[in-house]
């Protein structure tokens, strides 16, 4: 156990002596050759040369309080990274077991462990409190110290749960909710106030579920939700969610959907049933419903997903690729989310387990590593060279992660990119596949927007054509075809059958789903050129060419006064920044700094799915203007 190795290493001091041992100074010149007489051994020194006379058992003690610095830093680092270990850290504290910390003592482990007089890790106010008590004489007993760490713990600044939560509270029209009789007392309650007395509270409950965010549905999305129920306009452009902002749903898709879920004398088997369907649309639920069996929709499935729909999968990633792909192999889960988490719950065995994602990154992984008490490395994309990944920037994140006592696990890796909108290259993605194949790491390959490719001579290649391409026959790795918005019910699994097996020229359907769905496509691409350049036009504002998936990740130039008002408010540069686009404008996006960025760049992400998107050029244009002048 670490507290008792604590313990252990702080009790063995060691005990006096007048044993010394003579060493020469570092002065001499010549070599010293050692001679002995008897047992006894001594140095040949240079004449006039003093000597250091050294303790030996200080040199003990000195090498133990090393090693207790370092226990004491692993264990503050797995409870800053996992939210576990409360209660060691109060033992590794609480040397005389007395059941009571001194918050002198607790101010010394800090300063300590982080190296700084002023923590930046610890919230301010936590930290003043602590400073208060320690000016009392008052002492914290296990459950205090739980509640101390809970208030001092930093939250991301732009989705501090305090400031959701008050929207909630203070804006019923978002969804009234029962907070007052909840066992719930605030992160900024004082630490001297009672604990609830409750099994699940904000002490005891899972700290990694507590730390969990997700900024694409923060602090911004929820006050345009509250100034859409008073009656604003709001243009929300902060989920990737086309039919939420108007796209036209597939004629074919939905055809096909309504005859699997009909009783058969409602749909297929209606005498009328081939004129309002087309034949093949007809055909194909038949095919399905035959699959499917009688169950029908409403009935639980294989758990990895029905058999002649994971053949239909398999079919599609093998004509792509071009080697073997086996339904055996196919898991259709519950959307994007349940797939990443079922395989990051079968990855993070131990605290000191690791995930490299991209930075920027899709923050659902940055949830769900925290949510599992995993720790995170990201590993930066180069915005310079339209979001590449380069082995060197690999190479030093693992190496740092080892040094730092992690095991990396796996590596996220998501092509098309979200929230970048770039288009990896081969030469990219075979990086990342030699790195992962040469040190024995997992490739999660997140590929949900492969078909969505707006340059005039890009293509989407696949991590598993890469990798076999190369023989890496030693990687390991999964990769995900389905989108989010698919559902692990039976309709989502004909939904994405119903994806990679559209109909075929010859079909009746084929010319209404081509139309549609090229219309779609070319919309898509069209938007996003025009945005990008709109934002490029903007003094201030730079945006690397959205080549694929459906955002813009632009970043934008903030006057100093706009970051000091940011720090002054407990919050970031871009969250301030989308506040204010949203306030002014009605425009919702999402900061940049959910997502992660590089130190020093304000930004946010924006898709172009809306129609409106390209005419809110002139209104970005105009706020930011205006933005730039207030704090200037």
């Amino acid at each position: 156990m670490f507290q008792s190795a604590c313990r252990r290493l702080l009790l063995q001091t060691p005990g006096r002596s007048a044993t010394f041992l003579r060493v020469a100074s570092s002065a001499v010149h010549r070599p010293n050759v050692p001679r002995t007489i008897g047992s006894t051994r001594f140095f040949s020194e240079a004449p006039k040369e003093e000597a250091k006379e050294v303790d030996p058992m200080a040199a003990v003690a000195a090498a133990q309080a090393e090693k207790l610095l370092a226990v004491k830093k692993q264990l503050w680092e797995i409870y800053l990274s996992t939210g576990r270990g409360a209660n060691a850290l109060f033992e590794a504290i609480d040397l005389d077991e007395n059941g009571a910390v001194d918050p002198e003592d607790l101010k010394s482990f800090m300063i300590e462990v982080m190296g700084d007089e002023d923590p930046k890790e610890i919230m301010p106010y936590a930290w003043n409190r602590l400073e208060q008590r320690a000016a009392a004489g008052v002492q914290y007993d296990l459950r205090h110290f739980k509640k101390w760490l809970v208030a001092a713990t930093k939250m991301s600044a732009d989705m501090k749960n305090s400031r959701v939560m008050a929207y909630l509270m203070q804006n019923p029209e978002v969804g009234e909710r029962f907070f007052n009789q909840l066992p719930h007392q605030g992160l900024h309650a004082f630490d001297d106030e009672e604990p609830a007395n409750y099994t699940w509270n904000e002490e005891t409950m899972s700290q990694s579920l507590r730390r969990m965010q997700y900024a694409v549905r923060g602090e911004v999305a929820m006050l345009a939700d509250k100034l859409a129920a008073e009656g604003r306009e709001i243009l929300y452009t902060n989920i990737g969610n086309p039919h939420q902002v108007g796209q036209s749903p597939i004629t074919y898709y939905r055809q096909v959907l309504a005859l699997c879920d009909l009783p058969a004398e409602c749909g297929v088997d209606h005498p009328k049933a081939h004129e309002m369907f087309p034949a093949d649309v007809i055909a194909r639920a038949n095919e399905y419903r035959d699959i499917i069996g009688p169950s029908g929709t409403g009935a639980y499935t294989h758990s990895q997903g029905i058999l002649g729909l994971r053949k239909h999968v398999a079919k599609f990633i093998e004509a792509r690729d071009g080697y073997p792909s086996y339904p055996g192999d196919i898991f259709l889960t519950n959307g994007a989310s349940a797939g990443i988490a079922m395989v990051l719950q079968g990855l993070m065995a131990n605290n000191n387990d690791a995930v490299m994602i991209p930075i920027p990154q899709y923050p659902i992984y940055s949830a769900l590593i925290a949510k599992l008490g995993g720790r995170q490395i990201g590993y930066n994309m180069d915005e310079s060279l339209n979001w590449a990944v380069t082995r060197e920037e690999l190479d030093s994140k693992l190496a740092k992660a080892k040094k730092e006592g992690l095991e990396v696990k796996a590596l996220a890796m998501i092509n098309p990119g979200n929230p970048s909108g770039n288009l990896m290259t081969h030469c990219d993605i075979q990086t990342v596949a030699e790195f992962c194949a040469e040190h024995g790491i997992v490739l999660l390959a997140d590929e949900v927007y492969q078909a969505n490719v707006y340059g005039d001579s890009a293509q989407f290649v696949s991590a598993k054509k890469v990798a076999l391409d190369a023989r890496l026959r030693d990687l390991q790795l999964l990769y995900k075809l389905a989108s989010s918005e698919l559902c692990s019910g039976v309709v989502g699994q004909i939904m994405t059958s119903l994806m990679v097996k559209p109909p075929l020229p010859e079909d009746e359907s084929y010319e209404l789903f081509r139309k549609e769905t090229t219309t779609i496509f070319e919309g898509m691409k069209e938007r996003s050129r025009k945005l990008v350049e709109g934002l490029n036009k903007i003094e201030g504002i730079s945006c690397v060419p959205a080549e694929a998936a459906m955002y813009a990740f632009p970043s934008i130039q903030v006057p100093p006064k706009a970051v000091e008002r940011a720090k002054e408010m407990g919050t970031t540069p871009d969250n301030l920044y989308a506040l204010s686009l949203l306030q002014e404008t009605g425009i919702c996006v999402v900061p940049a700094s959910g997502f992660g960025q590089a130190k020093g760049r304000v930004g946010f992400r924006t898709t172009f799915l809306h129609p409106d998107t390209v005419k809110a050029v002139d209104l970005f244009a105009k706020h930011h203007e205006k933005f730039v002048k207030e704090y200037s």
